[in-house]
């Protein structure tokens, strides 16, 4: 596989890896989040000061209280304090904005030039939040659209028939969380600036933690508004230019959604405690930044880094995440350009990495690959 990039001429612990997969999804379930609310009434009341004809109460004797009870507590207040910020949503960006974005248009992510028999197609490591900058393509990128005659995603988010399909699907698995979880969830809604109840309308509750998370993500200036396949599906669109889907929504559920639902609910607890130890938005943080840098090495490095590969258990969950689906995903690239087109073929950047790597498994088909970007 090409190390340097070259040339292009003009014309059982929840893997983090499984969120940035389901980020695709909720782009269409996502409820927007709530302006912030500020001091409640029932805070503002408690705030008041005593009149001054009333006496203190002398204090009762302290109760003697377990380290397991303090971290509950200490969890419970955390999550039950007023929210000072709520995560920016991403807004239509003003005309200057636009322009100031064009001026700073750059290459970002992973590209490839695919040859084989005199055919040629692109496959590029795309990633599934993003910034306004993100949304335009640098001089490689457009140069590749341009020379390619369709685009091909994991899923199409502007396809009609695929948010059929995954409003479908998503309620043939519909699960209701137990009242500690649902509890959780709530809290953590409100933490959000989501508005009220909005997250019971996910039919799946780890897919309602997925949207907590990709809310937290705002946080850093990262949101689902600009991914990849949002942004190039609606480029595409705009010019009429066919948009295939690679995989099937029932595939990519099948892969994101556990079937029992005791490891549901597990792992959708495990993806709040997360959340709550802080330790999402960095991880996230630092994959946008190496896709960004177009660095390879950094993403192939994903599971010395991602907490959540440290035991056989996780490591065959990414597994599944990842390498299993991408003989698939080879597969219909490869039908594409062999039936005639010139594919762009748009993929998270994960997909480009570990053994079953798909730039690894497009050379085996016997195609030629030249580092683009």
């Amino acid at each position: 596989m090409p190390q340097r990039p070259s040339s292009l001429p003009p014309s059982r612990r929840l893997p983090l890896a499984l969120l940035l997969c389901g980020a695709l999804f909720l782009l269409q379930q996502q409820p927007a989040a709530a302006a912030p609310s500020g001091t409640n009434s029932k805070t503002a009341k408690n705030s008041k000061s005593p009149k001054s004809t009333q006496q203190a109460k002398p204090a009762k004797p302290k109760a003697k209280t377990t380290a397991k009870a303090k971290a509950g507590q200490a969890r419970k207040q955390a999550l039950a304090a007023p929210v000072e910020t709520c995560p920016p949503a991403a807004k239509p960006p003003s005309p200057e904005a636009l322009q100031a974005a064009q001026a700073r248009a750059s290459d970002r992510g992973l590209l490839w030039r695919l040859s084989k028999d005199g055919r040629q197609a692109y496959l590029y490591g795309s990633i599934h939040v993003g910034k306004l900058d993100w949304a335009i393509p640098g001089p490689k990128l457009a140069a590749a659209l341009q020379d390619s005659d369709m685009l091909a995603l994991e899923l199409d988010p502007a396809d009609p028939a695929v948010q059929q399909q995954m409003s479908a699907g998503l309620s043939l698995r519909r699960l209701e969380p137990d009242a500690p979880l649902r509890q959780r969830l709530d809290r953590h809604e409100a933490k959000a600036c989501l508005p009220k109840g909005s997250l019971a309308t996910i039919p799946h509750p780890l897919m309602q933690a997925f949207t907590l998370t990709l809310v937290e993500a705002r946080r850093e200036g990262l949101d689902p508004a600009y991914a990849q396949e949002q942004v190039l599906s609606g480029m595409a669109h705009s010019v009429q230019r066919p948009v295939v889907s690679l995989e099937t929504v029932e595939l990519q559920l099948d892969a994101l959604l556990p079937r029992e639902p005791a490891e549901a609910m597990e792992a959708t607890s495990e993806l709040l405690d997360l959340l709550e130890q802080g330790k999402a938005r960095p991880v996230l943080k630092r994959l946008a930044e190496a896709w960004e840098r177009s660095d390879l090495d950094t993403l192939a490095n994903y599971e010395q880094w991602c907490e959540c590969a440290r035991n056989a258990a996780e490591r065959a969950q990414l597994q599944r995440l990842n390498d299993a689906r991408n003989p698939h995903l080879a597969e219909r690239i490869d039908a594409l350009i062999q039936a005639g087109h010139r594919p762009f073929a748009a993929v998270g950047a994960l997909h480009m990495t570990g053994p079953q790597a798909l730039p690894r498994l497009l050379e085996q088909r016997g195609y030629q690959l030249e580092r683009l970007q």
